[in-house]
């Protein structure tokens, strides 16, 4: 490293190594990533829809129980809305605006991405119609993956599952307290009012998780099947976090003090929260704005270690593939990918505006470090790669088509709005073509370990897309196009 480099990631800049191999837009990707989630939206579409293919659906959610629980997102390939998953989504959107702001207003898309969060909070709030009541489901994911159907003409069950007082579910109301307070900061000065109605329902909802303890798939166990939690702990910790940032309530901070700290993490996902949380104490603890010492601490360690095992400098370090794409696990492993760039993104801007580094076992770790292995991430993800694959849809000239997602793959309502029954929807599924609609923006589930790809609607394992995946890479490539 030239003292240029180490000059400038001292002077509010990032110097990184570029590869030539691929051009890289960031700017496009990040437009193409926001217009993912208008794909994934359910209910009635708003005037200003720019994914055209798309239409209404899922109207009458909730209408059989009394509740209107109409929009939200549906979470991947599936026409179900699930809570946990959906609520991270909205918590990392959020954060990505909190953090990287002024970039997403530079480049334009600082609306599209309130948008994106607004249409997620609208339904949560909607979900959380009394303190100790939340609805963490609706539709059915046995039924709903038992046939393939538009989300525009789904016969499938639309059953909606809640947790109350005597069902909790500390990690689901955990995660949809962390994600209304994100929420909040990031509408703080566009929309205050709005600010202010977020927090009321995280209060609550955090009173309520902390207050009614147990994993939700023991309330809901439907969920289970499909996004089981590990604990809730974590969510417990992420909450008080976002919630002190929220209000700036001391009590949430004494809540973080006597909490774990979670310890050195493996990954940052919609399951597990530990690291993030970590990050944003070690942020503040590095800004001056919380004491050192103390839990808080471990708490700063927890995120630097998991900074040094990410970048190759750590005592356990995150395998990589062939190619050098982190590897996590071998389902949507680029899910765990694009949240471990986010962190390194957001942890490098710390570090460069207070002029720290991480001390890790293999050698110190300066902010542009940080920030070049993150942008080599994701400049695989967008092509950069044995393959020159891109597995953001519709980015490049070669990415996916025949990605796994019932919508895309059926030609679209607006085109042909005869009724694709539950099993006549298969004759698409199982179709020698590409998806008549391009799923612009979706992060795919990834390559394997070898860096090696099928594109296949029957490789869900790896052809999936999901709003888990996409979120956390919003914020880095609003940072990256900057």
């Amino acid at each position: 490293m030239s003292k240029l480099c180490l000059f400038l990631a001292f002077g509010f800049s990032f110097v990184v190594q570029i590869q030539n191999s691929v051009s890289l837009d960031y700017g496009a990707a990040l437009t193409k990533s926001l217009l993912f989630f208008e794909a994934q939206r359910s209910g009635k579409l708003p005037f200003n829809q720019r994914v055209k293919w798309r239409g209404d659906s899922g109207l009458n959610d909730g209408k059989a129980d009394g509740v209107d629980l109409v929009g939200g997102y549906y979470d991947a390939g599936d026409n179900v809305k699930f809570g946990l998953p959906m609520a991270y989504t909205v918590t990392m959107l959020a954060w990505s605006v909190v953090e990287f702001g002024p970039q997403f207003e530079a480049r334009h898309e600082l609306s599209n991405a309130l948008q994106a969060i607004k249409w997620g909070t609208d339904y949560l709030i909607k979900a959380h119609p009394k303190p100790n009541i939340l609805y963490g489901e609706v539709g059915d994911g046995g039924s709903d993956h038992s046939c393939w159907m538009r989300p525009e003409g789904m016969t499938t069950p639309r059953t909606v599952y809640k947790i109350d007082d005597q069902h909790p579910g500390s990690d689901l109301a955990g995660e949809t307290a962390a994600a209304l307070a994100a929420a909040a900061v990031a509408f703080r000065s566009s929309n205050p009012s709005y600010s202010s109605e977020l927090i009321n329902h995280a209060k609550q909802l955090f009173e309520f998780a902390t207050k009614r303890t147990g994993v939700y798939q023991n309330s809901i166990p439907v969920a289970g099947q499909f996004y089981s939690s590990s604990g809730y702990e974590d969510e417990l910790v992420w909450a008080a976090a976002w919630l002190r940032q929220a209000t700036n309530d001391n009590r949430y901070l004494e809540f973080i003090k006597s909490a774990n700290s979670g310890g050195t993490r493996r990954m940052f996902s919609w399951d597990d929260k530990y690291v993030g949380a970590q990050v944003l104490i070690a942020k503040e603890i590095l800004q001056g704005k919380l004491p050192r010492g103390g839990n808080l601490e471990q708490y700063k360690k927890g995120a630097e270690e998991f900074m040094c095992n990410c970048i190759q400098k750590g005592n356990s370090n995150v395998q990589k593939s062939n190619a050098g794409l982190l590897w996590f696990l071998p389902w949507s492993n680029l899910q765990y990918v694009t949240s471990a760039t986010f962190l390194m993104t957001t942890y490098a801007d710390v570090l460069a505006k207070t002029k720290t580094t991480v001390q890790c076992p293999g050698g110190n770790v300066w902010p542009n470090d940080l920030l070049g292995f993150a942008r080599s991430q994701v400049d695989y993800i967008l092509g950069s790669n044995p393959k020159k694959m891109s597995y953001m849809v519709g980015y490049g000239s070669n990415y996916p088509r025949r990605v796994h997602h019932r919508g895309a793959s059926i030609v679209s309502i607006q085109k042909n709005p005869q009724v694709v029954g539950c099993q006549e929807g298969f004759e698409w599924f199982h179709k020698n073509g590409d998806n008549p609609n391009v799923l612009e923006g979706a992060i795919v589930g990834g390559p394997d370990q070898s860096d090696q790809y099928t594109d296949s609607r029957d490789n869900y394992q790896q052809a999936e897309p999901a709003t888990a995946n996409n979120a956390p890479l919003v914020g880095v490539l609003a940072k990256l196009a900057s």
